[in-house]
């Protein structure tokens, strides 16, 4: 088989979708690699890495994707080059498959086999494989770091001669794997943390790392199947936000992480909440992506209130700490290859029974087959 990796070409994104050290691996199970020329020259990796581990070099784009078995990338597909793909080839990358409708159909009309690494299950023998959680692990680490940048203030208590200073106060919204590694992250710096989260069950989670587990009673909540929060109701969103406003308003620093697998993210944050808060505050929305947690908020923007609270709207938070982002995305994708490769047909099998496989398959042979996409509306 034959597997091609082009260059990512969105506007800003400097993440590879595989580097060198996997390219060997999947070498040595028998595939033939073929890469866009300069496909690591946004993290310093040239073609000759990737030469010495086994991979051919093509100049043309077109001609890469048109026969490769299988594509792997990081970002969707732009549309126009989904007909440029070898018919009954598998493409392998985030899809947004909930958002891109068109995209599907596109991937399915032209045969292409497309699996979503949104769609990965979140199951034990899936987590190697989990590319959403990987991310979202870099970024959580990357929020405290922007939010402290920024911060007119040092997080750690401090006792000087000249007085002491009070740690700062960091509160963080979800404690999903973004929200666990920013409570991590901000009292490895030295500050006081607490957190929240509608699933009553990372209680136990947030305390091990040293922070305050803020307890608001929503009345019947919990997590679906794969571990993603339940969307509240309308009532229980006010009621959270009540509960969150005194907090909000001495804290430092507040980081919101709420996001619904496949829906706009809920509005955690009100202008109202905004206007209680200390001038200086610094808010960092990393579901500004998806519709964004905190009103007021810009995709690639920052927000000034007129009462000095400071809105990070910062997008693709993974991407700012590349190489690491890239290292755990590619060993993502080669052991899912691994994991699904015939050492005697060397190639990639697609078994339609296996959960994984069930999971994240969105298109096969001129069909939408995952059962959550084929019934979104």
């Amino acid at each position: 088989m034959t597997i091609g990796i082009p260059k990512e070409t969105f506007p800003g994104e400097h993440r590879v979708a595989f580097i060198p050290s996997s390219v060997d691996r999947i070498v040595k199970k028998g595939a033939q690699v073929i890469i866009e020329a300069g496909l690591g020259a946004s993290i310093g990796i040239a073609d000759e890495e990737y030469k010495k581990a086994g991979a051919g070099i093509e100049t043309n784009r077109q001609a890469l994707l048109s026969s490769a078995d299988i594509t792997l990338r990081l970002r969707k597909p732009p549309i126009d080059e989904v007909s440029l793909l070898k018919k009954g080839s598998i493409h392998i990358s985030f899809l947004d498959p909930f958002n891109e409708k068109t995209l599907v159909q596109a991937l399915a009309q032209n045969h292409i086999s497309a699996f979503s690494m949104e769609m990965i299950p979140r199951t034990t023998r899936a987590q190697k494989m989990d590319a959403l959680s990987s991310q979202a692990n870099l970024a959580g680490y990357v929020t405290v770091i922007l939010a402290a940048e920024r911060l007119p203030k040092i997080f750690p208590m401090l006792m000087t001669p000249a007085g002491t200073i009070a740690p700062a106060r960091v509160f963080i919204i979800g404690a999903g794997v973004a929200g666990l590694q920013a409570i991590a992250t901000a009292k490895r710096l030295g500050a006081r943390v607490e957190a929240f989260d509608t699933r009553a069950v990372v209680k136990e989670q947030v305390q091990s790392l040293g922070a305050k587990f803020v307890e608001i009673d929503l009345g019947e909540t919990g997590q679906t199947a794969q571990g993603y929060a339940k969307a509240l109701s309308p009532e229980q969103l006010e009621k959270q936000r009540q509960g969150m406003a005194k907090i909000c308003a001495q804290s430092d620093v507040i980081i919101t992480t709420a996001q619904l697998f496949g829906r706009r993210a809920p509005v955690v944050l009100t202008k109202d909440m905004l206007a209680q808060m200390k001038p200086g505050t610094i808010i960092v929305d990393m579901a500004v992506e998806s519709g964004g947690n905190v009103e007021g908020s810009k995709v690639n923007e920052e927000v000034l209130t007129s009462n000095g609270v400071r809105i990070l709207g910062i997008g693709n938070l993974p991407g700012r700490v590349a190489i690491h982002a890239s290292q755990m995305y590619s060993a993502n994708l080669h052991n899912l290859l691994e994991e699904y490769w015939d050492k005697d047909s060397k190639a990639f099998k697609i078994n339609l029974e296996d959960e994984i496989i069930k999971g994240a398959l969105i298109t096969y042979q001129g069909q939408i087959v995952n059962e959550m996409v084929k019934g979104m509306k």
